[in-house]
C-alpha cells in the first residue's frame, strides 16, 4: 500500500497559505510540483560535479558525464526505452515544444535532401499529407501546421467527438497512402481524455507514414511502454513530471534517430568539420544535442523518473482516477459544464469546465481566492476550445500530491462562484 500522505509531505512548497487559506495545487497539467529529492539533486550537482559532459578528460567532466548518462538512462527506463550505450533511444531537449520542433525542422530538412538516402522516409513534397487532431496542444499543431507551409504538404486533421475524444475509428479515412506523418496526443490537455491510440498507430504504419506521439499528459500519469505501444517518436517535459523546467525527451525508434538529419548545428553534435566540405556528424543521441546541454536539471529529471517508478505507475494512476471521480461532480453544479467525458472511463485526472454566465478568468480569480490554484485560458489549444464553443475555460488538473479533500475544496468553492456574481 503507497502512503500519498507521505508522498505529499515531500512537497515544501505545498506547505504554505495562499490568501489565508491552505494552498490546493491543482494545476499540474500546467507545471507539476518538485519533491525534496529532486530539488536537492540540482543543487547537488552545482555543488559537487558541475563540468561540461562528453567534452573533457578531467575528474569532474567524467563524473558530470557519467551523471548525465545515468539520468538518461533512468528516463529512459520510467517509458520502456532502450538506453543501452549505442542503442540509446532518448534525446534530451528543452522541453515538448523542442523535441517537437526538433522533429518538424528535422522532416524539413530530410525534405531538401539532407541526410541522405536513409532520411528520404521523412521527406515530403507537395500532394503529401501531414495528420494532426483537433484536440491539440498548439506545440503539435503548429509545428507540423508550418512543416506542410514549407514543404507544400497538406494538413488533415481527426475530428472529435461531442465529448472532446479523438475519433481513431475514422483512422482509415484521416489516413490515406498519402500521409507521410500523424502526430496525436496521447491524453488531451484540457479534456484529459486518453486518446485510443492503437488503431491510429496501425493505420499510420499500413501506409508507412511516421507516428509521433505528445506524451505530455501521459508519462507523469500513466504506465508508459513505447515499444509495447509501437510509437515511432514522443516527446514530452520534466517539468510535467516531477522534474525541474527547462528539460524535455523526445524518443526515437534506434533505427529512425539513425536515420533523421539533425536540426541545429554547433558543439558536441558533429565528429568531422571542415571549411571545404559538408560536416560528418555524430550517431544519435549526441547528433541531436548540440550546444551546452542543461544538465543540472537532466540529473534531477532522472531522479524524477526514479522516484515515479519507486511509487509505481499503476499506483498513480490507481490514486488520480479516484480524485478524478471528486472532480467530475463540477459537472453536477448548477451552470456548470465539463468539456470532455463525463465518465471515469480512459481519462485522466485532468477536467476542464465552463461556467455559464460567468468569464473564466472571473472564475479563476474567485477560486484563487479561496487558496486553489486551477488554470485558466485557453490551455494553449484553441481549436478544442471551438469545437464546444468556447474561447476559454477553466481546468483543474492533479498530481501525486493531491487528495480527494483537495477536490472536495474546489466543488466547495465553486458552488459559490454563480452566486457570487449574483447568478
Amino acid at each position: 500500500m503507497v502512503d500519498f500522505d507521505a508522498i505529499r509531505a515531500q512537497f515544501p512548497i505545498l506547505d504554505q497559505q495562499v490568501h489565508g487559506h491552505p494552498l490546493v495545487y491543482l494545476d499540474s497539467a500546467a507545471t507539476s510540483q518538485k519533491p525534496q529529492c529532486v530539488i536537492d539533486a540540482e543543487s547537488e550537482y552545482y555543488r559537487t560535479i558541475n563540468a561540461g559532459v562528453h567534452r573533457g578528460a578531467h575528474e569532474l567532466a567524467a563524473r558530470a558525464t557519467e551523471a548525465f548518462e545515468q539520468a538518461r538512462a533512468k528516463v529512459a527506463r520510467l517509458v520502456g526505452a532502450d538506453w543501452q550505450e549505442g542503442q540509446e533511444e532518448i534525446v534530451v531537449t528543452g522541453g515538448a515544444t523542442a523535441g517537437l520542433n526538433l522533429l518538424a525542422t528535422a522532416f524539413g530538412n530530410a525534405s531538401l535532401g539532407r541526410g541522405g538516402a536513409a532520411a528520404q522516409r521523412f521527406a515530403l513534397k507537395p500532394g503529401d499529407e501531414i495528420v494532426v487532431s483537433k484536440a491539440e496542444h498548439h506545440s503539435v499543431l503548429l509545428p507540423f501546421q508550418e512543416l506542410a507551409a514549407r514543404t507544400g504538404a497538406t494538413l488533415k486533421w481527426f475530428d472529435l467527438t461531442p465529448d472532446g475524444r479523438v475519433r481513431a475509428e475514422d483512422a482509415g479515412e484521416v489516413i490515406t497512402e498519402r500521409t507521410k506523418v500523424v502526430a496525436v496526443c496521447h491524453v488531451a490537455n484540457v479534456t484529459g481524455a486518453i486518446t485510443d491510440i492503437a488503431p491510429i498507430i496501425r493505420r499510420t504504419h499500413e501506409v508507412g507514414a511516421v507516428f509521433v506521439l505528445d506524451a505530455c499528459q501521459s508519462v507523469p500519469h500513466l504506465k508508459i511502454d513505447f515499444h509495447a505501444l509501437d510509437v515511432d517518436f514522443a516527446a514530452w517535459s520534466a517539468h510535467k513530471m516531477y522534474g525541474p523546467t527547462g528539460v524535455g525527451f523526445l524518443y526515437g525508434r534506434r533505427e529512425l534517430l539513425e536515420a533523421l538529419p539533425p536540426a541545429s548545428f554547433g558543439g558536441s553534435m558533429v565528429e568531422l568539420a571542415w571549411m571545404d566540405q559538408p560536416a560528418q556528424y555524430m550517431a544519435p543521441p549526441e547528433r541531436f544535442e548540440a550546444g551546452t546541454q542543461p544538465v543540472a536539471q537532466v540529473v534531477a529529471a532522472g531522479v524524477a523518473a526514479d522516484w515515479l517508478r519507486g511509487i509505481g505507475m499503476e499506483n498513480v494512476e490507481a490514486h488520480e482516477r479516484t480524485i478524478a471521480a471528486e472532480l467530475l461532480k463540477l459537472g453536477d453544479i448548477d451552470g456548470f459544464r465539463i468539456l470532455g467525458p463525463r465518465e471515469n472511463v480512459d481519462r485522466i485526472g485532468t477536467v476542464a469546465f465552463d461556467v455559464d454566465g460567468v468569464h473564466p478568468h472571473d472564475v479563476g480569480q474567485y477560486i484563487d481566492a479561496q487558496g486553489i490554484a486551477i488554470r485558466v485560458g485557453h490551455h494553449c489549444a484553441q481549436p478544442v476550445h471551438r469545437h464546444f464553443g468556447l474561447y476559454a475555460s477553466n481546468r483543474a488538473s492533479t498530481g501525486v500530491y493531491n487528495t480527494v479533500e483537495d477536490a472536495q475544496a474546489l466543488l466547495e468553492a465553486a458552488r459559490g462562484v454563480r452566486p457570487f456574481f449574483g447568478l
